[in-house]
């Protein structure tokens, strides 16, 4: 399993931002060198809603792209429910955002390639972050990486009767009812579980990877399909393997290292290729067009 150890070539430091009446408190990564005209990235925790915490952010996806890319990240350490359900976890991420775009300059970032990623409920709450940006129209985001999603309370096809020993059926329908708790289902918002979402036109290009048998297969694959549905440059790519998270829970193997080594592809591509003023309008690309890809692997014996 990566390590929650901080990473001796980053630099972390803690941060309160204003979040309604209280403060958020955060972590902000950035590189070993002050950063100048950086992609500023809202790095958002896993765990369903219900547990995490913002240092969850050093095994993640996300220290790589402090390292490699010169990204600065800031990880918040978000409400949790059922002590805190729908909308604390949003509305705590949502002033992440607000944050990385006020505070810009200060942190060395680039204001018009801000991005939001996370894994899981994380990859959960990027989706509605990137939802609700777009609008309310406060901030303009250039890219967004909701990985292995959790975004729809439903059952699918794939989180309905599954076993698995990171998430399965059981634990997802307990992390539901304790983040939705109080939420009438029938008129849910989208911004509650963005596959209620119906119009996704004017969403930021997105990339993702899910493994094929874990419970959230469904509905990741779903939500970039919808996205190009609506002529949004997305991308999945899709592994044959059941575990949820198997990219942070067995890093070493094969198909983990392939999984980051596309996801650093992807990331490169978003970094030279998608820019949105915060100005208003749309990303715009440079270059080529976003490739559209499905990329199997056979599970490891």
């Amino acid at each position: 399993m990566r390590s929650l150890r901080p990473d001796k070539n980053v630099c972390v430091r803690k941060i309160d931002i204003p979040s309604g009446k209280r403060k958020l408190p955060a972590l902000v990564l950035s590189p070993k060198e002050a950063p100048r005209q950086a992609t500023g990235v809202l790095w958002i925790h896993g765990g369903g809603y219900i547990v995490g915490m913002k240092e969850m952010v050093h095994m993640s996806r996300a220290v790589e792209l402090v390292k490699q890319f010169g990204a600065v990240v800031v990880s918040p350490g978000y409400r949790l429910a059922p002590f805190a359900p729908y909308p604390a976890a949003l509305d705590d991420c949502y002033a992440a955002l607000l944050y990385l775009k006020e505070h810009a300059g200060a942190l060395g970032v680039r204001d018009d390639q801000l991005m939001v990623g996370g894994e899981s409920a994380g990859g959960g709450l990027c989706a509605a972050v990137c939802i609700k940006a777009r609008d309310t129209g406060a901030v303009n985001v250039a890219f967004q990486i909701p990985l292995y999603a959790m975004l729809d309370d439903r059952d699918t096809e794939s989180s309905r009767n599954n076993r698995g020993r990171i998430w399965n059926t059981r634990r997802n329908h307990l992390a539901w009812r304790c983040y939705l708790r109080g939420q009438e289902r029938g008129t849910l918002s989208p911004y509650a579980a963005p596959a209620r979402l119906t119009n996704f036109a004017g969403l930021p290009p997105a990339y993702t990877f899910v493994g094929d048998g874990e419970p959230f297969y469904d509905e990741t694959v779903r939500y970039i399909e919808q996205l190009r549905a609506c002529g949004v440059p997305a991308c999945v790519d899709v592994y044959r393997s059941n575990m949820h998270a198997f990219d942070m829970i067995r890093p070493e193997e094969a198909m983990s290292l392939e999984a980051a080594r596309r996801f650093h592809a992807q990331f490169a591509y978003a970094q030279t290729h998608y820019f949105v003023p915060q100005t208003g309008g749309q990303t715009r690309e440079r270059g080529a067009r976003f490739i559209i890809k499905m990329h199997r692997l056979d599970a490891l014996p």
